[in-house]
């Protein structure tokens, strides 16, 4: 019974390790590396649930009477596009905060703005 929900242990693990990682360390660049963790977490979990057992493309021919939805795989496409931009765009933030503070961890960064 276990063994056979896999899928479900790995997201749960990479889920929470990503979730760790966002709030165990400081350094901005891990912080965005855990949110894409957790987000691959969210996408394999999505994948999981459009995956019917014995079942076809939902294309009708004779002989097929189960068929998968892919909805839930074209989501999944579309999520990766949106998650690969907005990683972009959190390391194009990342570049402005250590141009403007020369550091990219976050306690420096709260010590620099209560300083002045």
């Amino acid at each position: 019974m276990v063994v056979g929900l896999y899928n479900y242990w790995i997201v749960a693990f990479l889920m929470m390790a990503g979730f760790f990682i966002v709030v165990a360390h400081g350094n901005l660049i891990k912080k965005l590396i855990g949110l894409n963790i957790f987000q691959a977490s969210v996408f394999v979990l999505y994948i999981t649930f459009g995956k019917v057992s014995g079942g076809t493309a939902p294309i009708v021919e004779s002989g097929y009477t189960i068929y998968s939805n892919p909805l839930p795989h074209v989501l999944i496409l579309t999520a990766i596009v949106v998650g690969v931009a907005t990683f972009a765009v959190g390391l194009a933030l990342v570049i402005r905060i250590n141009e403007a503070y020369g550091t990219i961890e976050e306690d420096d960064i709260h010590r620099q703005d209560q300083d002045s």
